[in-house]
């Protein structure tokens, strides 16, 4: 020992004994309001009590504790007759925990602490400086949060959790025990309930790959297959032999059009594939090749068919292939069709996407998602997938080119909007028209430069531009209102009133729409009779004016032959 050590002091040891183990006196809560005259009458019998020592509160507590007056336990105590917790240590702490829990659930009922529920937190006792603030907080906030729930977090809307979920969670279970409440769950298609059980299981015992598997399994019927993926790997990694793990990253591969990696895994599976599965993934694997080899011979009829073909054998969340198909409808001019089939395509995170696919397959996808944006109208949303293309494979010539078009299209749509707005029709034309430089096929900047053109009272070529609109999509009401106006505008009666009929169909309750095709209608009728009169060049011209001469002309139609016949209807107008 070095000179410069000291022995502790007994005097030491026996306040540290004195300040840990001797006994405190008893003190008032509100929560135990117990007078100290029951105290020193010995209402409390306590076999083990040591007889108090003289001065001890003194001692112990360098600041006195005044009683609480009947004021002050009337604020402690809320309308539902469970006392407020003061401030006094952990013993206080726990019970304001309590009292807080009994409160958001609008519940009296004590909880009774036990090894399986009881939960420390952080700053509470010791562990922490004295006077730190213990926040108000749930317990079951500290539980793992289900998909729905964090949906709910997210905005999603009002989730409860299933009350027995809960209980699961906040007690200690055997994993095996939380595995066969997952397994009940996804059973009965409750999965994101069905990945908590199995994600508390796995806290318990992450070296398990049934837990693993079967998550992965719930994760699918979320339609997260991504995620699905990773946890098959891991329960693979786990256990190399795990054949049902394997069965299900196959599955997951087939469905992601991986059909290589799926014939591996149905391979290693063993007993839990058949050589079914094996040639399946085989068949959608030669769907996928002459995908490709439509695509580099721009055969888009062919390639149409053979994406459609590996869809419905099974490879239904493959970005790639929904492309081929949506590229295809693109080139056979079918927009109405392409939207549709990106609407139906798998929605997955950029960067996952890129590291599972690889970045030509993804960027390939997002510029195929920017040319159907493009063709629909969301210019500035074709801008931004398109740049992000270019971003994730900067070496594809054809890529750069989607992103150029896509800027160009764009940048000429806002100049003509704004042209049109000044009441520049020309120009506004113009600009539209340069657009259609770079995409001739745009129904939108069609229909959009249509407009400039009946404001220019060039009916004609703008009943041209809606044609062409509405050959490219049958269902653009703007282009069929567009054409149905012009129509008008040069007395083509029955031309408009065709286009209106539609599009009080397309536009049910449209009063604008119905009061026209009224006006069209009336119009097409009083031509219909000055054509007849015109007809008539001096032929003898006899009117109808009641039933008994209409039977007559019934009767013996003859006499009439070679006669132009005028009636009045109902609301008075001419009918021949």
């Amino acid at each position: 020992m070095e000179d410069g050590d000291k022995k502790p002091t007994g005097c030491c040891l026996f306040v540290l004994y004195n300040s840990c183990f001797r006994r405190r006196p008893v003190t008032v809560s509100p929560l135990n309001p117990i007078s100290p005259s029951a105290v020193s009458k010995g209402s409390i019998h306590n076999s083990n009590a040591r007889r108090p020592i003289p001065n001890q509160t003194s001692a112990a507590f360098p600041y006195p504790h005044p009683k609480p007056t009947t004021a002050d336990q009337t604020k402690l105590t809320p309308p539902g007759g469970i006392p407020r917790p003061g401030n006094g240590g952990i013993s206080s702490e726990l019970d304001s925990m309590i009292y807080d829990h009994q409160r958001t659930k609008g519940s009296s009922t004590l909880v009774r602490a036990s090894s399986g529920n009881f939960m420390l937190y952080g700053n509470l006792g010791n562990l922490r400086a004295p006077g730190a603030v213990t926040p108000n907080r749930n317990i079951l906030e500290y539980l793992p949060k289900t998909a729905k729930e964090m949906e709910k977090a997210r905005g999603g809307g009002k989730v409860e959790a299933p009350a027995s979920i809960c209980r699961a969670l906040s007690r200690r279970l055997d994993p095996e025990e939380l595995k066969e409440m997952g397994n009940e769950e996804y059973k009965n298609g409750r999965y994101a309930e069905a990945v908590a059980l199995y994600e508390r299981a796995i806290l318990i015992d992450p070296e398990k790959a049934s837990y693993w598997s079967n998550k992965a399994a719930a994760l699918m019927g979320l339609g997260l297959l991504l995620d699905a993926v990773e946890d098959c790997r891991e329960a693979i990694r786990i256990d190399p032999y795990y054949f049902r793990a394997h069965q299900r990253l196959a599955n997951l591969y087939l469905r992601l059009g991986e059909p290589e990696r799926a014939a591996k895994h149905y391979k290693l599976a063993k007993n839990e594939a058949s050589y079914d599965d094996i040639s399946h993934a085989k068949d959608i694997q030669v769907f996928i090749g002459k995908c490709s080899e439509a695509r580099k011979s721009r055969n888009w009829n062919i390639l149409l068919k053979e994406s459609h073909s590996a869809i419905s054998a099974g490879a239904d969340s493959s970005p790639q292939i929904f492309a081929y198909q949506a590229e295809a409808l693109l080139m056979l001019r079918k927009l109405e069709d392409a939207e549709e089939s990106m609407i139906d395509a798998p929605k997955f995170e950029t960067a996952a996407s890129t590291k599972f696919f690889g970045a030509p397959s993804n960027a390939y996808y997002l510029s195929v998602r920017a040319q159907v944006d493009m063709a629909e109208g969301k210019f500035e949303n074709a801008v931004s997938l398109a740049q992000m293309a270019a971003r994730i494979d900067p070496g594809s010539r054809e890529i750069a080119a989607v992103a150029r078009k896509a800027r160009s299209v764009a940048s000429a749509r806002s100049m003509g909007n704004n042209l049109f707005k000044a009441s520049k029709y020309d120009e506004a034309s113009l600009a539209y028209g340069n657009g259609l430089k770079h995409d001739p096929q745009n129904a939108i900047l069609l229909s959009n430069r249509a407009a400039c053109l009946s404001k220019l009272g060039e009916w004609q070529k703008a009943i041209e531009d809606c044609n062409a609109a509405l050959i490219l999509r049958p269902k653009y009401s703007k282009a069929r209102l567009r054409r149905a106006d012009c129509n008008a505008k040069m007395e083509r009666w029955e031309a408009s009133v065709e286009d209106y009929e539609v599009l009080v169909l397309e536009m049910s309750g449209d009063k604008t729409v119905i009061k026209a095709l009224q006006e069209a209608k009336e119009h097409l009728k009083r031509k219909s009779v000055e054509g007849i009169l015109e007809a008539a060049n001096g032929s003898e011209v006899r009117h109808l004016t009641n039933k008994d001469q209409f039977h007559g002309v019934v009767k013996s139609p003859g006499e009439y032959e070679g006669k132009i016949l005028l009636s009045k209807v109902g609301n008075g107008e001419l009918s021949a």
